[in-house]
């Protein structure tokens, strides 16, 4: 009796979970990634930007997910950079934003300063999201010049070079 019961009513609920996932949305999606040959053109410039400022850093370039696709260091850049960059193009590939940005929405006292307590993030300077069409293809962290400021400016260098390629070539 409880068999003949239960048959019918998975049957309902299964097909009433196929049926509002057909009325959400596809169960697919395609998203766009920066190809590693574009990721190193955002890295050089970056790069490129920091030396002729006079400062030797380490530059990372992820994918939207936040996974390293570049990762470049200058010759005298200090050691802290190999780690400090990727967790910065991490840290606004993950959140979408600014890592400047989120170290103002993160401050002690502030509703969202428990993210700072995630090993991975990196609330300073120097990190930015790289968008293609009003969506984030990928990030950039930059770590080794003096300051926040400083380290943003050379990120968004590498943003600008990747964004007219984007544009040119989209």
């Amino acid at each position: 009796m409880m068999r003949t019961l239960l048959a019918p009513l998975a049957a309902l609920v299964l097909s009433s979970v196929g049926a509002a996932h057909a009325a959400d949305a596809p169960p697919l999606f395609s998203t766009q990634q920066l190809t590693p040959e574009t990721a190193l053109v955002a890295a050089r410039a970056a790069l490129a930007h920091c030396r002729a400022a006079g400062h030797q850093v380490a530059v990372a370039v992820t994918d939207r997910s936040g996974q390293v696709q570049v990762l470049l260091r200058d010759r005298f850049a200090g050691a802290h950079t190999l780690d400090i960059a990727p967790r910065k193009a991490w840290t606004a590939a993950s959140f979408r934003m600014p890592t400047a940005a989120l170290a103002t929405e993160t401050q002690a006292g502030k509703p969202m300063s428990g993210i700072r307590q995630s090993a991975q993030v990196m609330a300073i300077g120097g990190g930015q999201v790289i968008e293609a069409a009003g969506a984030v293809v990928g990030a950039i962290g930059v770590s080794g010049a003096p300051g926040g400021e400083a380290d943003d400016a050379c990120a968004l260098a590498g943003v600008k070079a990747v964004t007219e390629l984007i544009e040119l070539n989209g």
